[in-house]
């Protein structure tokens, strides 16, 4: 959230540069279910900056939610030691039981997504991905499901599927039901849950806030834009509540941003509010996004057919410096 009842964004990054290479540059975006005390995240967002080659570019925390969000790049060794770091220092800070956000979760750090950037392979980003869950289920005890392109059973490329009934359905299934059983860790549940681990393309998590009190009129919304309904493809959507006075949510993932633009989902949200006599009220970028999704939403919104790198002036200079 970006309104005053959120945790403040925690800036982290040292002058290190990662290591750089087509082949080999990544980025993790882990999710941990922390968004109330800014001393724990900041321990945790250590854990993976004191890792040589590593940058934190961004932590996103969400008091509503109860989650926040970091963003790291770095080489694949480097990216595979701080993913491993953060996730014990976040398994050891942080106690599923007694977590209470809107957002839903299965673990202490909920999602550990690998994604490739620069040119390095999705398969490059699978194989860090099932290195670094099999170490944490084997080191830290934790059950590991993996997801998206680094899913074992077909059923769990879809996140949603790995999180259906969250902590304590998963504590209640975990054990018994054989299609609950995790891909790597113990059958059972400690304080940190279970963490899913995967790899994917980039995605953009955005929130559109509404000016109501109904929580309804953001899931209904949210029903009309997200794919799994009919809507918008590349669109994945629920609608939650705020600690905001007469505000309520719509959270997306945009999961293809070359089917569906950030741009076209906000816009549609726009409308299905306005179908409800709903304004919106302010719009949430959670984490980062690509200057060309940065770029398209600009030229839409000044009526432009295009705007590339080479019209932004600081864009330009960097590909000018880079050449």
């Amino acid at each position: 959230m970006t309104d005053r009842d959120s945790q403040p964004d925690v800036e982290h990054g040292r002058s290190r540069a990662p290591a750089r290479g087509p082949a080999t540059l990544l980025a993790c975006v882990p999710n941990v279910s922390e968004g109330r005390r800014p001393e724990i995240v900041e321990r945790i967002a250590q854990a993976a900056d004191g890792v040589t080659g590593i940058r934190v570019l961004d932590v996103h925390s969400d008091s509503d939610h109860h989650r926040s969000v970091l963003t790291i790049v770095g080489n694949r060794v480097a990216v595979e030691e701080a993913a491993f770091r953060l996730a014990d220092v976040a398994t050891r800070s942080i106690d599923i039981r007694d977590h209470r956000g809107v957002h839903p979760r299965i673990g202490a750090l909920d999602v550990l997504p690998f994604v490739p950037l620069a040119g390095t392979s999705m398969e490059s980003c699978v194989d860090v991905a099932h290195r670094v869950g099999r170490r944490i289920a084997d080191e830290l005890g934790v059950p590991v499901y993996f997801y998206a392109d680094a899913a074992l059973r077909p059923e769990f490329r879809l996140l949603v599927n790995v999180r259906r009934g969250e902590y304590e359905g998963l504590l209640a299934s975990i054990g018994r039901d054989p299609t609950r059983a995790p891909d790597a860790g113990p059958r059972l549940l400690g304080p940190a849950g279970a963490t899913a681990v995967g790899a994917r393309r980039a995605l953009v998590a955005f929130n559109v806030h509404l000016r109501t009190s109904d929580v309804a009129v953001a899931t209904t919304i949210a029903r009309a834009v997200r794919s799994s309904s009919g809507g918008l493809p590349g669109v994945q959507a629920i609608g939650l509540p705020t600690s905001r006075s007469g505000i309520v949510q719509v959270s997306m993932n945009l999961t293809d941003l070359d089917v569906t633009p950030l741009h076209v989902a906000v816009e549609r949200v726009r409308v299905e509010a306005s179908r409800h006599g709903v304004e919106v009220a302010e719009s949430e970028l959670v984490g980062l996004m690509p200057a060309t999704t940065t770029l398209a939403a600009a030229a839409a919104a000044l009526g432009l057919p295009s705007l590339g790198a080479r019209q932004v002036v600081e864009l330009a200079l960097e590909r000018a410096h880079d050449a």
